[in-house]
């Protein structure tokens, strides 16, 4: 109590601005009467993320949190923009893809993997201007990916490295460019980029455009058994609040089990979420192709984990070659 108490003072003498603290922050109603901690899940609104919006729409996180607790939702563009939320406190969990994971906890941040979100899902397409037909026509083009080092990127690159192509980054000719996947079908068609290594269903609605396939999921580099998102959370919120941590991984697990039963109601729930966010409303053929592509699991292979970061290094994302023993901590999933 003493340390809700403290947080209610520093949140009323800084005007609100919350303290960076791996604990849940204390909030007020205004009055003092009555107060709650706030808990907020960070995601993307994007396929791979749908167990956050299940579990937002179903209430899931309230229902395992329970009435003393607020929760709060907040998406995000990129991994980096997650990670940086994570590292400050202004967030204590969510889903992430595990490249920008592993690249900050390299780098010394307290961040766990506490279980898998979604796996698969990764697409390299060409646009149709690009006059790309294989993988021997790349040299001196442009490709996309959500952020440098990002999982798609570090997927593609890897995958590539097998026929001597290499990017610009690393003294190869392939042009690399950074973007949201969201603006991918505009610059195609402006031929600004060539290719992008890119997630559903973005993947599917670019080629319902027109776009081509150059590597499919179960062809990139591991591509059906990398998670390709994550939940995460700090070390320091484990250490301190493991009830918190364990209810939020409940409330994750509900989320994902209900998407493998409930496909047709998870599919139009994704839809209607992605739209309130992005202004963006999918077509559901669209979802359904996307999904043909992406499994969800809460099931995290440390060793591919490991081999997936090994890969970081080599392309020269990781300044040194990573040990990601300490990484993952799934010992709260209850199967």
């Amino acid at each position: 109590m003493k340390k809700g108490i403290l947080f209610a003072l520093i949140s009323v003498l800084l005007v609100g601005v919350l303290a960076a603290c791996g604990t849940a922050n204390t909030g007020s109603n205004g009055s003092g009467s009555d107060s709650k901690k706030e808990v907020v899940i960070g995601y993307f609104p994007n396929i791979d993320h749908v167990p956050a919006m299940i579990a937002k729409e179903k209430g899931y996180f309230e229902e395992a949190l329970g009435e003393d607790v607020k929760v709060t939702y907040k998406t995000f563009p990129d991994g980096a923009a997650f990670m940086t939320a994570l590292k400050t406190g202004d967030i204590h969990a969510g889903l992430v893809g595990p490249g920008p994971v592993m690249n900050n906890y390299a780098n010394g941040a307290d961040v766990k993997i506490l279980a898998g979100a979604s796996s698969g899902g990764t697409v390299i397409v060409a646009s149709e201007k690009s006059g790309v037909q294989s993988i021997d026509d790349l040299t001196g083009k442009t490709f996309i990916t959500p952020g440098v080092g990002c999982t798609h990127d570090v997927q593609m690159e890897t995958f590539l490295q097998d026929f001597g192509i290499t990017s610009a980054r690393i003294g190869g000719t392939l042009k690399h460019v950074t973007g949201n996947p969201a603006q991918y079908g505009a610059m195609f068609e402006s031929g600004k980029v060539d290719l992008a290594a890119v997630p559903e269903p973005w993947a599917s609605m670019l080629v319902n455009d027109g776009a081509k396939v150059i590597v499919d999921t179960d062809e990139i580099s591991y591509g059906t058994t990398l998670p390709n998102t994550v939940l995460v959370t700090s070390g320091k919120l484990i250490e301190e609040d493991k009830e918190l941590v364990a209810a939020i991984v409940k409330a994750h697990e509900k989320g994902v089990n209900f998407i493998n039963e409930n496909r047709e109601e998870a599919r139009d729930i994704a839809i209607k979420a992605i739209k309130d966010i992005t202004d963006q409303e999918l077509d559901p053929a669209i979802v359904d192709s996307a999904w043909e592509r992406v499994t969800y699991t809460t099931e995290v292979n440390a060793e591919v984990v490991q081999e997936f970061a090994n890969s970081s290094f080599e392309l020269k994302f990781l300044k040194e070659k990573p040990e990601f023993s300490d990484l993952i901590d799934t010992h709260f999933l209850t199967k």
